[in-house]
Order: structure tokens, then sequence, then C-alpha cells
């Protein structure tokens, strides 16, 4: 059964999915120097506001701009849910732990973590599967992967799907300083001077729906979701395993279930986080696998590394890429210290098949294909 998107709401650091993707076609980057904290020195972050924002407000925001581009209203009953975060309501939750010292339970249950995609039934009226992945950074392609499944075994025709991260919390920024992935000045993938990723905040949903349902009712067809790839290194908790063996399954597996060849792929948009180990690792992945001359590019220098929905806000991009038949840059790169066909600028080209690419703490791999 094929599975196509019908909808897309994206809220980033550059604003909606068409600001964003207009941002990103003109290289541009929000990612400017804050203090949001007063207990921390000033980083640069890629905010969406000047503090840093609820969760909520960040999903609400693109489940509505999704389903209007689907022509969809609540109430959904039918719809499933798969919507995950890694940080979740980290925020609040840090927040409470600072004003008491007993802990308020009523308020510690309202920011448990599946909160994200309870909220998200609440807001459609779904009263279907609602599931609430959580796999560090590939937590987006996880919840993506999830609703394909829902819809090829026939458990649901129509699922929402997608990740929502608001990263900027003292817990979160200290943590990642400690282990000295944070970079000091911007966010440069696969550049010779990268200096590790910047934390960004954002959120992307996608309408999943059988493509019978989507002709049926004459939907606009975006994209489809091909086949994916999931695995784990089962090696170590903040780094990749060099071997690769698992990452290369997934992809592979990714391609199998898609009925893809490497040489198929026209565009790749890589995970690229600017940190010395993943994108020396990542390239050596994708040198390994597909012939010199795909395509490749990171949005992580424009938008930060949106953690657990940068794999969503990947997909969004390749979805776009499709329809638009445009290439975006990978931003911040400016002397690739890697030999492969980076998208420095926009690029015009012809664009079948897309592969976004995933990789977590704790060896997660994330592969997952879409086609015109």
């Amino acid at each position: 059964m094929n599975v196509v998107v019908t909808g897309i709401g994206l809220i980033s650091a550059l604003g909606n999915l068409e600001t964003t993707w207009k941002g990103l076609l003109s290289s541009q980057s929000r990612i400017l120097p804050y203090q949001p904290f007063p207990e921390l020195l000033t980083q640069p972050l890629a905010l969406i506001h000047d503090i840093p924002s609820h969760p909520t407000e960040l999903l609400e925001k693109a489940i509505t701009d999704a389903l209007i581009m689907a022509d969809l209203t609540p109430l959904l009953p039918d719809c499933g849910v798969v919507i995950g975060s890694s940080r979740g309501y980290q925020g609040k939750l840090e927040q409470l732990a600072r004003r008491e010292e007993n802990i308020n339970l009523i308020k510690f249950r309202d920011y448990l973590h599946f909160n994200i995609a309870v909220n998200a039934a609440k807001k459609i009226g779904s009263t279907g599967i609602i599931l609430s992945p959580m796999a560090a950074c590939a937590t987006g392609i996880w919840a993506i992967a999830q609703g394909f499944e829902l819809i090829q075994t026939q458990q649901c025709q129509r699922v929402i799907v997608g990740a929502v991260e608001a990263p900027i919390t003292p817990l979160t920024l200290a943590g990642f300083e400690q282990m000295g992935a944070l970079a000091k000045t911007g966010c440069y993938p696969f550049d010779r001077n990268r200096e590790g990723f910047v934390l960004g905040e954002g959120s992307a949903i996608l309408i999943l729906e059988s493509e019978d349902l989507a002709q049926q009712r004459k939907a606009q067809i975006y994209g489809k979701i091909l086949g994916f790839g999931l695995t784990n290194d089962a090696a170590y908790s903040n780094k990749p395993d060099f071997n690769q063996k698992s990452a290369i399954a997934a992809i592979k597996t990714c391609l199998k279930n898609s009925d893809l060849s490497p040489n198929q792929i026209d565009y790749i948009h890589a995970h690229g986080t600017a940190t010395a180990l993943n994108d020396d690792y990542e390239v050596k992945l994708i040198q390994h696998l597909f012939p010199q001359g795909v395509s490749v590019s990171s949005t992580k220098g424009a938008t930060g590394h949106t953690l657990g929905a940068s794999g969503a806000l990947g997909v969004a991009f390749g979805l776009m890429a499709l329809n638009y038949q445009l290439l975006p840059p990978c931003v911040g790169l400016k002397d690739p210290e890697f030999d492969l066909d980076f998208v420095t600028s926009v690029r015009s080209s012809f664009v079948r098949n897309t592969l976004c690419f995933s990789f977590g703490f704790g060896g997660q791999n994330a592969i997952i294909a879409l086609g015109k």
C-alpha cells in the first residue's frame, strides 16, 4: 500500500515552512548569540523567539499548518498520532524542580514525555492509536516510520506524524557544554573549521495517508514515503560505532524496502551536525555506499540542531526539494574538508528520490526514503 504526504507543517528559527524554505534557499541562518539564562554564558543558539519556546506552542502551530495544507479540519477521530520528542517538556520540569522542593505531582504528570502525543491527539480530536517515540536525534524519522507502518498494515488510513523540540534549557546546555559538543561561534557542517553543533528549536509535522484515501478525497500529494531502515549500534552512549556495520545495514534496509539502488538517489539530506566525529563518520558512509556525485547537504547551519525534531525537519526539506526540484545549500559550509558533492548554493536539479539521515546518541541509526 502506497503511503503519501498530503500536508506539511513546520516551524523553525527561520519561521514557518514557506519562510524557512525561502531562507534556506538564500543561505540564511538564524543562529545568533543569546544568553537565555543568567547563570550561563552567551552562546550561539537558533531560537524562534528571544526567549526559549514552549513545546506545545511549536507543536500546535505545526499541526495547524499541516492540516490547512492537507485541507483537513478537526475532528479527526480515526487519525493515528505518532509524534515524538527527545526532550519533551524538560524545560518545564526543570522550572518545577528549581521552584519547589516538593514537586507537585499533578503538575509533574502534565509534563511527562508522552503528553506530547496526547496533546496532539486532543488538538485534532483523535481517538485512534497514539504513539510517542523517543530515540534521541533519530526520533523524527522513527515517528514517520511508525506512522508509515500503521498505514501499510491497515491499522489506520491517516496518521499525523513528526516531532517537536524546545531544547534550550539550563540542563541541556550545561550537559552538552560539558561534553564539548557545542560550537562557540556558529554551525559549519562538513567544514574544516567546524566547531560542534548549535542547539535550535523546531517542529515538523506531516499528514500521512494511504494513496487510495488521498485520491478519493482529491487531496494534493507532496510525495511518497518509500521505505525506511532503523538500527542501533549497541556500542557507545554518545558516539557512533566506527565499524559502521549497523549504520550500513540501516541504509541498505531502507534502499531494499524502497525498491531503490544507490544510483537512484538524487539527494541526501545529511544529519550533518558539524561535530568532528559525526561529519567524518557520515561522509565515510556516503562514500562507501553511494556513487561519486550524489548531492549532499545539511540544513543545521541555518536552523540549528533541533535534536529529536531534526529528522522530521529534514524530511520536510526533502519533500520540498522533490516538489520544487531545488536542493537547499549546506548553510555554513565554506571550506569543505571532504570530497563529496556538497550543495553550497541553491541548485536546480532533477530530483526523483531523496534520503534523509538521522544518527542519535546511543547509536540510533534512522534512514528514510522519499519519492515523487
